[in-house]
């Protein structure tokens, strides 16, 4: 559900919903943010992300070639293998060191209407303990006029 923003003045807050196959996987949200950033107007500001979750984050890496977000995921599997003999009630606790690794916000400029990304930059999704439906908030907040 989108706030609409007046005149790209104000702060603009959009909820993106995100659903994964997997347990570990990288999937690219990118369009979905830049829909968001055209959505609230915004010219000239900033776009920060926010993934509400413990198991799951957000980061910014490589999307050209699709090998790269297949590897991050592999090597997390081998840096945090799924812990056997976790205390954890649930099971997942490699799941939260995994999201302690990567974070669970990012903020990203926004000029001319576009989100600020170097040439082979994409915006991830990281999922650790799938599949599940998941939701990531953006807020766009405009630079003040001036």
């Amino acid at each position: 559900m989108a706030q609409r923003n007046k005149a790209a003045t104000q702060a603009f807050r959009k909820k993106i919903h995100v659903e994964t196959s997997r347990r570990t996987e990288v999937k690219d949200v990118t369009a979905a943010v830049q829909t968001a950033v055209r959505e609230s107007g915004c010219e000239s500001g900033v776009c920060h992300l926010y993934v509400p979750h413990t198991t799951a984050g957000v980061i910014m890496n490589e999307g050209y070639d699709p090998a790269v977000a297949r590897e991050i995921e592999s090597e997390f599997e081998r840096m945090v293998p799924i812990l056997k003999t976790s205390k954890h009630d649930e099971g997942n606790s490699d799941s939260h060191v995994k999201t302690a690794l990567v974070g669970s916000s990012e903020t990203i400029f926004v000029e001319s209407g576009q989100l600020v990304l170097g040439r082979w930059q994409v915006i991830y999704f990281v999922e650790f303990d799938g599949p599940r439906r998941r939701e990531m908030l953006v807020k766009i907040v405009p630079d003040p006029a001036g």
